[in-house]
């Protein structure tokens, strides 16, 4: 990969907010899917989660709008989705309109957090407003009670983002070290990337000059044609 795209891509990993994310509850609609990961991308969430009954959308990333940028996590029940947010500390907000919601202004984000917006008609569950620790809303004053589910989530994360831009937590990654490495070769060396999902071959290293250090068998797999692999790996 060329210099100049090398230090965008770490430059974008000294962003990345790992413990801060949000968690679509069946919501449906691929335009709002696509502009919900289109925000986390901005405001440098580096993982979206989403909770699906497998029928409105196939759970991947490719059809959640998603990219190398931001990856995608699908959970089977918002039961499941919670105890993942809970083993990593994080609090677990769910947009609701009840008389025990809080500004969303008043909320820590600089805290590890989740955020739980439900789907588009109905909102969240209610097992989604039981699991989560507190309910928020955006105060409106109009003769509407919600914004689309998309807007809403902009408008939170937003706020997560001042507040946390302002307690210093954009200069540093906090990403794993595998995990930079991944973005780093994904999103550095795509057609790479796609002979070594097709083939199965491990991610090699690259180096802080944006260069692959890999052995000359690594090299050697990646340029055999796809025939020649497959013949040499079927048993």
């Amino acid at each position: 990969m060329t210099a100049e795209r090398n230090a965008r891509i770490r430059a974008l990993l000294k962003t990345r907010q790992a413990d801060l994310t949000v968690c679509m509850e069946e919501v449906s609609k691929p335009h709002n899917i696509a502009a919900m990961v289109r925000t986390c991308d901005a405001v440098g969430i580096h993982e979206v989660n989403g909770v699906w009954d497998g029928q409105k959308i196939a759970r991947n990333g490719t059809s959640m709008g998603s990219n190398v940028w931001v990856k995608t996590r699908a959970h089977d029940s918002i039961e499941h989705a919670v105890k993942h947010f809970k083993s990593r500390n994080m609090q677990v907000l769910v947009t609701n309109l009840s008389p025990k919601a809080v500004d969303f202004r008043a909320v820590d984000y600089t805290k590890p957090t989740a955020i739980i917006m439900g789907q588009e008609k109905t909102g969240a569950t209610a097992e989604a407003i039981a699991l989560a620790d507190t309910d928020i809303l955006i105060p409106m004053v109009g003769m509407v009670q919600s914004l689309n589910v998309s807007v809403a989530a902009a408008v939170v994360l937003y706020e997560a983002q001042r507040q946390r831009e302002l307690a210093g937590m954009y200069k540093t990654s906090n990403l794993p070290e595998e995990e930079q490495q991944r973005v780093l070769f994904e999103g550095g060396f795509p057609q790479l990337h796609d002979i070594c999902l097709r083939k199965n071959i491990p991610y090699p290293y690259v180096n802080a000059d944006g260069e692959i250090e890999a052995d000359s068998e690594w090299w050697r797999q990646v340029q055999l044609s796809e025939a020649a692999f497959a013949a040499e790996n079927e048993n």
